[in-house]
């Protein structure tokens, strides 16, 4: 691929797009402010891409912590950096090979062009935050922050419940790694940590959330456009609802999917209204609180906005909409310019409405936006309101569930597919084996499977799938498969594995027990697409394939002779292969050995260093590299016992024939050779020779933190990255979206796509991102399956000489075709007893009838035609529509997943569409349970420590009111008490759940969350009576007294008081104090005053007498600072003195706080009297006589 300059490839979109925007040069060039440096050099990215990606290279060592504020400083300057980039070039982990200098002389018209190009395919294409990578903040930017930083938190809350220490500092600025390292830091494993699972879940919320970017983008709902708050609110509501629904049934990756969407349209919110000019500084809580109403909504026939007056564009809001405080957004369309008189446009070249009156824009989508200043403002309100959706889920959740959703794990799902017919009974009990032997081995450890799943299958039915995290409620699942039926040979193992597939994890490990053929192996494709759409890996563990058994007795039942037929072992061995996994032949009484495989898997952190299946077979050599981080290798070959293998490395050899040699031990069952290399020598270059001319397969396997993940992505002209659905275009470009994990200082140097039957080995064009993300293309990749294989350095230092080079290979295959399939449904969401309509294209260069194949895991009923013709008129597409009707039984957390696949005539083509739909009950309880404070009792000293030995109590009535789905559940988010629940039934016959919580005066502070049945969540506050330090009170005014004062500890004093003059103070007190007043009083600053004190005694002193005396209250002060006051406070006791002694009297005060409950309605505390000893009254009294006006 030779180099030529960028602005030649785009001339002809500068000479297409320049006529249609006259006019457009200058405010092009003052929008964008570019500096460029030397030149561009060719990539197969869109010129808007390639520019604000390799901007990010200008700052250096972009993987320390000062490279976000680096990135920072670029964009306040709204420069770009194009940087010359070298076809199949990398990036090293500082940046030193990279240019960022700019341009000192280019040709004019060059230039011009040039300048023209970038910005035409700028941000001003956008309609919301960017999705992705851009130099602006995105739509993923602002997912990522908000995900890590509540992830880092819920896990900096569950080590102080447990008394363990969290060391992470919680910023805007968190790598995956760092908070995947902290939140497992207590573990004693001394397996490595990966980050698979956790960047996979990740992805999977970014992808549905650029999705709504790119497939919703004429729904105004969505993105709050043109006014629709309403509208929008509605549909958070609804995805919030079904949600949680998924949650609480396990259903993570169908809530992930909801999840990202409901993330894009709450973003969208702070980019697209006028939030951020209206000087607002807090998420709008409203948007996820549907029990309070949305405020201040400007009216549909209410101006907005100004005309943009040249090329200012940022005061355009009319100023009586700021005033008032009305709430608006831009009106935005693809295809239309109308709006109402006087409204805000979006902005932006795609919205058409923004060269109407008022002409312009207000939205803050990038730095180059109409309020482009306001761009950084409105990114952090949508991280700050992302954080507070996510609290609300956790809250919801638990805790626990919540870091499922996030997929914060260490280990993947232990999933088993297993044959129950009456021959299998073998098979179960080694299946039950390897079971319990996982389970009990990696009891509380990071290698405990995160969840558990177990699909039966026998014939004519299936399932149902036993999902759960409870690892003895699945012994007793397991332990429930008993052998009987089947009746004729082939069973339902396809739909079985269908089933599985949808309800393992992305990137799971699915093992298949069977005897028997497929009877429905038209399931074949199905099952291939969907391990291509999850990237799991499936197994076979196949018994009785070498010759017929004799007819045996099970449990009284006689059963034929069976054996699997040599048409489906290929059906399996094919599946095997599209997903990475092994066919493993064995007899019946060597499958608890082969169970091996299934042991091995589930070590933690386990990675694919290298794997090839070579059908035909011939004889080959292979080689692989082992790096230092890497351990516990393990080499599986899998083919006919004729088979024979050399292995060597540094020098050394060992033959096939040798089971325990200098290089590893070899262990043979059925077709399968397990080959573990010694410890203390597995680092270093590697080679395989096979002899055999029959089919085989090897796989190199280890245990290391370094490994990839990758998505099949297309590049957009907006400047975007769209997950890409179904296979690629045969003879097309492939770009691949790939995220090394593990490790924040990795270059990748080398990423291909390999073609064993070739063999074909074809090198992508690398583009370095951010996060440990890269861009790979591929141009003009023929027909075939390929493999993606990765090469790359590890390096923490500077020092090129301590780079730890490394290779993996990702397990699942990518298929080329010629065929594309595209669906998309209005929803996600579908309610029980409806049906929800699905449209989809078939396109191809092709004409002719094309097969349509649909299929659903849940066995809902559904329409769709068989076929559909694209004729020579129909420019290469043929639509269709499927009908999937929803029974009204089906429970809400339910998700059905449906696959569309179209084939040509020959069969040799084929793609697919796949869709997952959440099934959720429309959302009724819309209110948040409601929190009743009852009293607080009891007083705690300010000094901790006399703190255990006193106790508080805090008491409240929770409800979810008449017409609420009830209290669900009610959980301790803050405190370190005793919290005891009871019921009963109100006064409008409303269930009441009271909540006592104790606790010792070291835990002063309680928060009480409680959630209704339909999610909804309401928390309640509390705080501990505080007994104060004394205050200092001085006066010199004597004081004649008449009774005599009974006093507990000497204090000198200095405060002679006459009866009726006035004290004058200016001692600050603490902030809260009982006094005997019948009202409250809340104050926020220090106010000194000077208050008379009347006594009803007189006072004539002749001694000192050193007091303390306690007084009396009735209400409280309720006070957020220091408030230096002068209290009149009246007095039941006198002193019988004769003389006037200047006294200096500490004051003990008793601190009251009242609970903050924050519910859908205000609720205010009542508190109990306190009995006070008498002698503490006077100078008690006399505090409040300094304290309370």
């Amino acid at each position: 691929m030779r180099e030529k300059p960028l602005f030649t490839l785009w001339k002809p979109t500068y000479n297409t797009l320049c006529p249609v925007f006259p006019g457009y040069w200058t405010l092009c060039i003052r929008s964008c402010r570019i500096s460029f440096s030397m030149s561009f050099t060719y990539t197969p990215l869109p010129l808007p891409l390639a520019c604000s990606l390799q901007r990010r290279t200008c700052c250096p060592n972009r993987q320390t912590r000062d490279y976000p504020a680096c990135r920072s400083r670029l964009r306040e300057r709204s420069d770009v950096c194009a940087v010359g980039v070298a076809p199949h070039s990398r990036m090293s982990g500082h940046g030193n090979n990279r240019l960022c200098t700019t341009l000192s002389i280019m040709a004019v018209k060059h230039t011009v062009m040039l300048l023209v190009a970038v910005c035409l395919y700028l941000p001003g294409l956008t309609h919301g935050f960017q999705p992705s990578f851009s130099v602006d903040e995105t739509h993923r930017d602002i997912t990522r922050k908000a995900v890590l930083r509540k992830t880092a938190e819920v896990c900096q809350d569950l080590a102080a419940a447990d008394g363990r220490d969290f060391n992470l500092n919680i910023d805007d600025n968190l790598s995956v790694q760092e908070v995947q390292k902290a939140c497992f830091s207590s573990s004693t494993s001394t397996a490595p940590l990966s980050t698979d699972i956790f960047q996979t879940a990740l992805n999977e919320i970014y992808g549905s959330n650029e999705k709504v970017y790119f497939s919703l983008v004429d729904f105004p709902e969505f993105h709050f456009h043109s006014e629709t708050f309403l509208g929008g609110r509605d549909i958070i509501t609804r995805d919030m609802s079904a949600m949680k629904a998924s949650v609480k049934s396990e259903n993570f990756v169908a809530a992930r999917q909801v999840l990202g969407q409901i993330c894009h349209i709450i973003q969208d919110f702070y980019s697209h209204s006028n939030w951020v000019e209206l000087g607002k500084t807090t998420p709008y809580s409203a948007l996820i609180r549907p029990d309070q109403p949305l405020q201040n909504l400007a009216g549909p026939s209410t101006p907005t906005c100004n005309s943009c007056t040249g090329d200012a564009c940022t005061d355009n809001i009319l100023p009586e909409v700021l005033k008032q405080g009305l709430l608006t957004s831009g009106y935005f369309s693809t295809f239309s310019s109308s709006k109402p008189t006087g409204k805000c446009s979006h902005g932006g070249l795609l919205d058409k409405t923004r060269k109407r009156d008022p002409v312009g824009g207000i939205n803050k989508d990038s730095f180059t936006s109409d309020h482009g200043t306001l761009h950084k403002k409105a990114a952090n309100l949508a991280v700050d309101a992302t954080m507070e959706l996510l609290e609300d889920i956790r809250l919801a959740a638990g805790d626990r569930n919540f870091l499922r959703l996030m997929g914060l794990s260490q280990s993947y799902a232990l999933c088993f597919v297993i044959d129950t017919t009456g021959s299998m009974a073998d098979d179960i009990d080694a299946a039950k084996q390897v079971a319990f032997n996982i389970i009990d081995s990696n009891a509380g450890t990071l290698q405990e499977p995160s969840q558990y799943i177990l699909v039966p299958f026998n014939d004519p039915e299936f399932g149902p799938v036993i999902k759960t995290t409870d690892k003895n409620y699945f012994k007793k699942e397991i332990n429930k498969l008993t052998a009987s039926g089947g009746g004729d040979e082939p069973e339902m193992s396809m739909s079985g594995l269908r089933l599985a597939l949808t309800s393992a994890p992305p990137s799971s490990k699915i093992y298949v027990f069977t005897d028997a053929s497929a009877k429905d192996s038209h399931l074949k494709s199905t099952n291939i697409a969907l391990i291509e759409r999850t990237k799991t890996e499936v197994s076979f563990l196949l018994t009785n394939i070498f010759s017929s058994r004799r007819r045996r007795s099970i449990h009284g039942q006689n059963f034929s002779p069976r054996a699997v037929r040599l048409s489906n072992v290929q059906l399996y061995r094919d599946l095997a292969q599209a997903s990475g996994g092994q066919a493993i032949e064995v007899r019946k009484s060597d499958l608890s050995l082969a169970t091996t495989v299934i042991k091995d898997s589930s070590a933690g952190a386990v990675v694919t260093v290298f794997q090839v299946v070579m059908d035909p077979g011939r004889p080959d050599n292979f080689n692989f590299t082992v790096d230092s981080s890497v351990s516990n290798v393990i080499i599986y070959i899998t083919g006919v016992s004729s088979l024979t293998f050399t292995l060597s490395s540094a020098g050394v050899s060992q033959e096939s024939s040798q089971t325990s040699g200098p290089l590893a031990s070899i262990t043979t069952v059925g077709n399968l050779r397990r080959i573990r290399l010694n410890a203390g020598n597995q680092t270093g270059f590697w080679q395989i020779h096979i002899n055999s001319n029959s089919p085989y397969s090897i796989k190199v396997t280890g245990q290391s933190s370094v490994n990839f993940i990758y998505s099949i992505v297309e590049l957009q002209k907006e400047g975007g990255i769209r997950p890409k659905e179904g296979r690629p275009a045969t003879g097309g470009n492939v770009t691949l979206l790939v995220t090394v994990t593990g490790s924040d200082t990795v270059t990748v140097t080398k990423l291909t796509l390999f073609n064993s039957s070739g063999p074909k080995e074809l090198i992508g064009s690398i583009q370095s991102l951010e996060n440990s993300n890269f861009l790979v293309t591929f141009t003009e990749v023929p027909v075939g399956d390929y493999v993606v294989q990765l090469q790359g350095e590890d390096t923490s230092t500077t020092s090129r000489s301590t780079s730890d080079t490394f290779q993996r290979q990702a397990s699942t295959r990518i298929t080329t075709a010629s065929l594309s399939v595209a669906a998309q449904a209005d929803s996600i969401n579908i309610e029980p007893g409806t049906r929800i309509t699905i449209p989809f294209t078939v396109s191809s260069d092709v004409t002719g009838t094309f097969t349509v194949q649909v299929s659903n895991d849940r066995s809902f009923d559904f329409t769709s035609p068989g076929n559909v013709n694209i004729g020579p008129s129909d420019g290469g597409k043929a639509n269709g529509t499927i009908t999937l009707s929803v029974p009204a039984s089906t429970k809400s957390g339910t998700d059905v997943t449906l696959t569309i696949q179209a084939q040509n005539a020959a069969a040799t083509d084929i793609n697919y569409a796949v869709l997952r739909f959440s099934v959720a009950a429309k959302a009724t309880d819309l209110s948040s349970p409601v929190c009743q404070v009852v009293n607080i009792s009891g007083i705690c000293n300010v000094s901790s420590i006399l703190c255990a030995s006193s106790q508080w109590e805090f008491i409240a009535n929770l409800t979810d009111g008449i017409n609420g789905t009830g209290i669900a559940s009610i959980t301790l988010r803050e405190g370190n008490g005793t919290l005891d629940t009871s019921t009963a039934v109100g006064a409008r016959g409303e269930n009441i759940t009271l909540v006592t919580y104790t606790a010792s005066c070291c835990s002063q502070n309680v928060v009480l969350a409680a959630v209704d049945r339909a999610g909804n969540v309401g928390t309640c506050m509390g705080q501990a009576r505080v007994l104060a330090t004394p205050a200092t009170i001085t006066t010199t005014t004597p004081v004649p007294a008449t009774t005599s004062l009974t006093t507990t500890t000497p204090v000198p004093t200095t405060i002679p008081v006459p009866t009726t003059a006035s004290l004058t103070t200016t001692t600050p007190v603490p902030t809260t104090i009982p006094v005997p007043t019948t009202a409250s009083l809340t104050t926020t600053t220090p106010v000194p005053t000077t208050i008379p004190v009347p006594t009803t005694a007189s006072l004539t002193t002749t001694t000192p007498v050193p007091t303390t005396t306690p007084v009396p209250t009735t209400a409280s002060l309720t006070t957020t600072t220091p408030v230096p006051t002068t209290i009149p406070v009246p007095t039941t006791t006198s002193l019988t003195t004769t003389t006037p002694v200047p006294t200096t009297t500490p004051v003990p005060t008793t601190t009251a706080v009242t609970p903050s409950v924050t519910t859908a309605a205000a609720n205010r505390a009542s508190t109990r009297g306190h009995t006070m000893n008498v002698t503490h009254y006077v100078w008690i009294s006399i505090a409040f006589s300094l304290l309370f006006k």
